[in-house]
């Protein structure tokens, strides 16, 4: 086994090739998750293009592409997956039956640790590391989108007829109502992330989009046109205007949503809902297998689901003092941020006095 070090710009053609093909053949190995676009090497390019320390392992066996590492490195040696806190899937894409030693990885990517917060599943050599299991809904489109809407119907019927009679409500009193689901107009993009911006401070949580470089990954994203991968902006259109969009990332069998708003003004029609039920009619057309929601607690989520995916958060480290270190600041941390979350008597008030402090920054 030999294991090759790159910096993004330096991979070459065949390997983004072989990648791909790699995950475009995940699915037919019992290995779905590997086909989240979070986990294409477009994602990790990206990446490369607003961070610094983005690198990619190359993991060849008799001369051939066996394993894809992406992977951010920091001067000390701490490693991080790529895109940790923004990114929904995090794992080595690999060929069927391939296996590898953890340790042995990192040292030859000259690692100490390697810190994740979304590992997909069948990540068999890292998930000894793992120190939390949460669930990722996801909406299954792989029989076609009648049959989902069927589905939910059935488990959800109030939720189901609620949101289509808010369509037709919106149909009827706002004037040229129609999606589009793969929105090209860069105005629609910069609309959507004020929306989520305010959003973030309404609600009393860090707003991404202050962030220079997770504002430039959305904008690489948006214009990357790498068949099968790339971003792709849904809008929801009323009156002339945008009253709800969506930015994700989709793969040949994935759509991963991302970033998700609307305008308050359409608030009672539940245009984000309407908008969600739209693009999963059109990924199904496209081919796409499911909707992955992502990570994290909402009811919104809870009601479109038809089932969950487990990621996990965690590290991998080999015996060395920076490992050592570095989880013995981070441990803590996460441990009670989990456990806040985790727990309805704890995340409640905490998410009630977040939407305080929020409401009372937005009046001042």
């Amino acid at each position: 086994m030999d294991i090759s070090v790159y910096r993004p710009g330096e991979l070459t053609a065949a390997d983004r090739a072989a990648w791909t093909a790699m995950q475009s053949k995940a699915h037919l190995h019992d290995a779905p998750s590997l086909s989240n676009p979070f986990l294409s090497p477009e994602f990790a390019l990206a990446m490369g293009r607003v961070r610094r320390g983005v690198r990619i392992a190359v993991v060849r066996q008799d001369g051939e592409p066996a394993a894809y590492f992406p992977f951010q490195r920091s001067a000390a040696g701490v490693g991080r997956a790529v895109g940790l806190g923004v990114s929904d899937a995090q794992g080595l894409v690999h060929r069927p039956g391939f296996t590898w030693d953890a340790r042995a990885l990192l040292r030859a990517c000259g690692l100490s640790l390697w810190e994740f917060d979304h590992l997909v599943q069948g990540q068999g050599p890292f998930e000894a590391g793992t120190s939390g299991t949460f669930p990722s809904p996801v909406m299954d489109l792989d029989r076609g989108y009648e049959s989902y809407l069927g589905e939910l119907r059935a488990r959800s019927p109030k939720f189901t007829r609620t949101t289509l009679a808010k369509e037709r409500r919106l149909g009827r009193e706002a004037r040229d109502v129609r999606y589009v689901h793969d929105e090209r107009d860069p105005a629609a993009l910069k609309t959507l992330m004020a929306w989520k911006s305010a959003q973030y401070r309404r609600t009393g949580r860090s707003d991404r989009f202050a962030h220079t470089w997770i504002t430039g990954l959305v904008q690489q994203l948006f214009h990357t046109r790498h068949e099968p991968s790339g971003g792709i902006l849904s809008v929801l259109y009323a009156d002339g205007r945008p009253v709800a969009a969506h930015f994700g990332l989709r793969s040949e069998r994935v759509l991963a949503c991302w970033f998700p708003a609307y305008d308050p003004a359409y608030a009672k029609y539940s245009p984000g809902l309407i908008m969600h039920l739209r693009m999963a009619e059109a990924a199904a057309a496209d081919g796409i297998a499911y909707l992955d929601l992502g990570r994290g607690h909402k009811e919104y989520k809870d009601s479109l689901k038809t089932r969950e995916l487990t990621v996990s958060e965690g590290w991998v480290a080999r015996r060395h003092p920076v490992a050592l270190g570095h989880r013995a600041h981070r441990a803590p941390v996460r441990a009670l941020r989990n456990a806040v979350v985790a727990r309805p008597y704890l995340f409640e008030p905490a998410d009630r006095l977040l939407k305080h402090l929020g409401h009372l920054r937005s009046n001042q």
